[in-house]
């Protein structure tokens, strides 16, 4: 029993590690590295630095993903985060929940 329950946990991280590679591959096909980074500030705010902002907010999936297609201001200073419209709702949700993950 317990080696079934350790292939069931294997079988979850393996997934999980799919999960977040196909989310990553996501943040690199919306070009949102071109503006940001996990770890080092290049034009916008670190991904991990957004994700500890909005760590307590039950919110923050859906304020993110409205901020992605919408664009935002005034929030990290005088940067500008410029309208995404060719990411779909659903894509804007999946990259929120990546960002978030980063904390």
């Amino acid at each position: 029993m317990r080696f079934l329950g350790k292939i069931l946990a294997l079988g979850y991280l393996m997934g999980h590690a799919a999960s977040v590679q196909a989310d990553y591959n996501l943040l690199v096909k919306s070009n949102c590295l071109a503006c940001h980074q996990i770890d080092k500030r290049k034009y916008g705010p670190k991904l991990n630095e957004i994700a500890a902002k909005y760590a307590n907010d039950s919110n923050a999936v859906e304020v993110l993903a409205g901020k992605i297609r919408s664009g935002g201001s005034g929030v990290w200073g005088e940067d500008i985060m410029p309208p995404q419209p060719q990411v779909n709702d659903a894509d804007a949700r999946a990259l929120a929940r990546y960002v978030l993950s980063l904390k």
